[in-house]
């Protein structure tokens, strides 16, 4: 899979962009605050549907514009596809597949396979599950449009029972059955959709574990040990997950009851990430958190590529200038099994790479690949 062409219009700081990307590695490159993130963000906002970087997407329209449009030309292993983004003040986002408006953002799953990473990635290693959650569930549903429905379709549920336990919680003296009944329906759901997600990221973790074991080894001059650990209901059968979901929901019921929420469930869980047996979240210094962020970040397109048959697009906003020299010539040169797109300030020229100067919005010059 790669990137044959992108078309931005008012998105950002970009008036009009019409931009050819070449096989290999691609490079952006200008000062900071040129533009070259927007660059990287429109991208992957055709991947999964939203902005990792902002919650209220309206604010990727130029300053001053009422409309921001994407559009981006895919060469698949048998097809090219044309995704289409849309965003106005004044309406909702509209989302296109070859012209063909979808009615939902899980339609969009699997029909553009890239993953992305920036130093903002250290989340993923030393912030908070919900990081590492994200992570999970962002790689799941590029290739799974039923566990994006999944994820849909529990946080509902959640929502719903979370409701009802703080209704609980202040009507404590005017318990009845009916609310009984009611929280029931809701633990059923719960453990029905809950455990299916569950079993989703088992499989994607023992999936990971090697491969980023691999990466990691060979970024590091095969010094460093990589494991990983689900620290939910470990189990790769649906059935013996639900026992165990059932189990803990019954435990903790009084407990939830006493918070007002639901305290087990996949909405809790996370990766326990451990080099050389080490806690690399409590211990690990920066340097090494970085590589762990990475090897899990290159993990994904082998797994994406073993499921599907496409490579993903790499996106790398930043990365180079926070590795050492040996780390960078590792990268680079794991890069190019894929097409690759790497922002930075500065860069020494290699012949067999894509050169891209962004100033102020705007491609001022290009220097392509000899190759192509």
């Amino acid at each position: 899979m790669k990137i044959l062409n992108i078309k931005l219009n008012n998105y950002r700081n970009y008036k009009n962009l019409d931009l050819n990307f070449n096989d290999g590695i691609n490079i952006l490159q200008g000062r900071n605050a040129q533009g070259k993130t927007n660059l990287l963000e429109a991208i992957y906002f055709c991947s999964i549907g939203k902005s990792l970087r902002v919650s209220r997407e309206k604010e990727v329209i130029k300053f001053n514009e009422i409309t921001a449009k994407i559009n981006l030309k895919l060469q698949k292993k048998y097809k090219k596809t044309l995704i289409s983004l849309f965003f106005s003040k004044n309406t909702k986002k509209t989302v296109k597949i070859d012209n063909i408006p979808i009615k939902k953002i899980g339609e969009l799953m699997g029909e553009f396979y890239a993953v992305y990473f920036s130093p903002d990635e250290l989340k993923l290693v030393k912030e908070s599950p919900e990081d590492r959650r994200r992570f999970m569930d962002i790689h799941i549903s590029q290739t799974s449009k039923s566990y994006f429905y999944y994820l849909s379709r529990y946080e509902k549920i959640l929502l719903n029972r979370n409701k009802l336990l703080k209704t609980i919680q202040l009507n404590k003296n005017n318990q009845n059955k009916e609310i009984e009944k009611t929280i029931e329906i809701w633990d059923k759901q719960l453990i029905e959709v809950g455990s299916r997600i569950i079993l989703f990221r088992n499989v994607f973790i023992k999936k990971l574990q090697p491969y980023a074991n691999k990466i990691h080894s060979y970024l590091t001059n095969n010094e460093e040990d990589l494991k990983l650990e689900y620290t939910g209901i470990k189990n790769e059968n649906l059935e013996n997950i639900k026992e165990k979901f059932i189990k803990s929901i019954k435990e903790s019921f009084n407990k939830d009851l006493n918070l007002g929420y639901t305290s087990f469930g996949p909405h809790r869980d996370d990766i326990k990430v451990l080099s050389n047996d080490i806690d690399i979240r409590l211990y690990g210094s920066q340097g090494q958190q970085r590589t762990v962020a990475l090897s899990l970040k290159l993990a994904e397109l082998e797994i994406v590529f073993e499921e599907t048959g496409e490579m993903p697009v790499l996106l790398l906003d930043d990365v180079l200038s926070e590795l050492d020299v040996n780390r960078r010539k590792k990268l680079l040169n794991y890069c190019k099994k894929t097409q690759t797109i790497i922002t930075g300030t500065d860069f020494e020229y290699n012949e067999d790479y894509s050169y891209f100067k962004i100033e102020n919005g705007q491609i001022l010059s290009i220097k392509e690949n000899k190759k192509i």
